[in-house]
């Protein structure tokens, strides 16, 4: 096991109805606040209402950026940081799921900096402080809500870029599980999709001694597999949207990394893919991480054999533990297909015009992964299996 520092400062306020303290939370931060949504779909549902009400009867001046899209894009980024340094922002609030929660901290970010934003996403430039966020999670998915990281994509280049920095965490976060309900079925499978995804880009770690976060996350998997179906099947079943929401944040707030060093090349991979061709996150996770399990689980073949044990009950083989390894990805990939998901490039309406680019630009900055280290031509690879 690794040495490690955990300290994570979001607040977390869960339960039905706790938006209404979102007025008594942010005016701990000042009484400007920048309320940063995506579309229209907050205020159809009566949400945006209660938290302006909120707001407002602890005399926030509330100033607002709407048009947040998935893959969120700098230029509106841009747009939010001008509006927060001429209105001197105390406080940017995210009502809405990771798009709008990444948008928030890259304004946030750049408010006391000089340079455009996207230096900080390119490397030209360093996180040195964070304008406070809050959040009202309307989309259980990326984790962003107690998360470190943000990820923007640039519309010139179409790239898409990660990052990080411990004062991007949230200040406190609300997840009321009945503001999930109406989410369209295709929305809450990309979601339990990419809360998988983060777990899996932790527990396939080369580190060893690691057993009880290999369990948690074990645990948070399965949790999110026996509820994946019921959300689906039941929108309105608040107990088991409860489940998938607080994992989708145990999922990311890093607890489940402590001690171990996780991988992160299966979302370097995806991310040229949702750059390009404005996929949604999860649907590219659900193809990309099956095709990446296919190319490196001969390098530890006892960690997919007990991945395939722990989280989807196959027996162990002990006299062919690569049968056990596969058995456990093909279970991986018929659940992603079983709740809507795309496994295939093609299915997505992906062709190979862009998997030489895709490639060369996921490694210009290096080698992707730590599991196995991929170079360019390891990720072109990856791009093939996954067609």
């Amino acid at each position: 096991m690794q040495d490690f520092t955990f300290q994570n400062g979001t607040k977390i306020i869960f339960g039905k109805d706790q938006e209404q303290v979102v007025g008594q939370e942010t005016v701990v931060y000042g009484k400007k606040v920048l309320l940063h949504f995506g579309g229209g779909s907050i205020k159809e549902s009566g949400l945006y209402d209660r938290v302006v009400q909120s707001l407002q009867e602890q005399g926030v001046e509330i100033f607002e950026l709407g048009g947040v899209k998935p893959n969120p894009r700098v230029s509106l980024v841009r747009e939010g940081v001008t509006l927060c340094k001429e209105n001197r922002i105390d406080l940017i609030l995210a009502v809405g799921g990771g798009s709008v929660i990444d948008s928030a901290k890259a304004i946030a970010i750049g408010v006391n900096y000089d340079g455009d934003v996207w230096d900080f996403f390119t490397g030209n430039a360093s996180v040195a402080d964070c304008l406070p966020i809050g959040v009202v999670l309307t989309i259980p998915a990326a984790g962003s809500e107690s998360s470190a990281g943000s990820v923007i994509t640039n519309e010139e280049g179409a790239y898409k870029r990660a990052v990080g920095h411990e004062t991007m965490r949230p200040k406190f976060a609300i997840l009321n599980p009945v503001l999930t309900y109406t989410l369209p079925s295709y929305q809450t499978a990309c979601g339990i999709t990419d809360m998988m995804a983060h777990i899996l880009e932790r527990y396939f770690t080369n580190e060893k001694h690691v057993d009880l976060t290999d369990r948690l996350c074990e645990a948070t998997l399965k949790t999110i597999i026996n509820n994946a179906h019921t959300v689906l099947e039941e929108p309105t079943n608040y107990h088991a949207r409860a489940e998938i929401m607080w994992a989708g944040t145990l999922a990311h707030n890093d607890l489940l990394n402590t001690g171990r060093i996780g991988d992160w090349g299966s979302h370097d991979i995806e991310h040229e893919i949702s750059g390009i061709y404005d996929l949604a996150h999860g649907a590219g996770l659900a193809i990309i991480f099956p095709a990446w399990m296919k190319y490196v689980y001969k390098h530890d073949v006892n960690r997919f054999a007990q991945f395939a044990n722990r989280v989807w009950d196959v027996e162990i083989d002990l006299n062919d533990l690569e049968k056990t390894a596969l058995a456990g990805i093909k279970k991986t990939e018929e659940f992603f297909s079983s709740i809507g998901m795309p496994v295939t490039l093609k299915e997505a309406n992906i062709d190979d015009e862009h998997f030489e680019e895709m490639a060369r630009k996921g490694t210009e900055r290096g080698p992707l992964g730590n599991f196995v280290k991929l170079q360019e031509t390891d990720v072109y690879n990856i791009y093939q299996l996954a067609k």
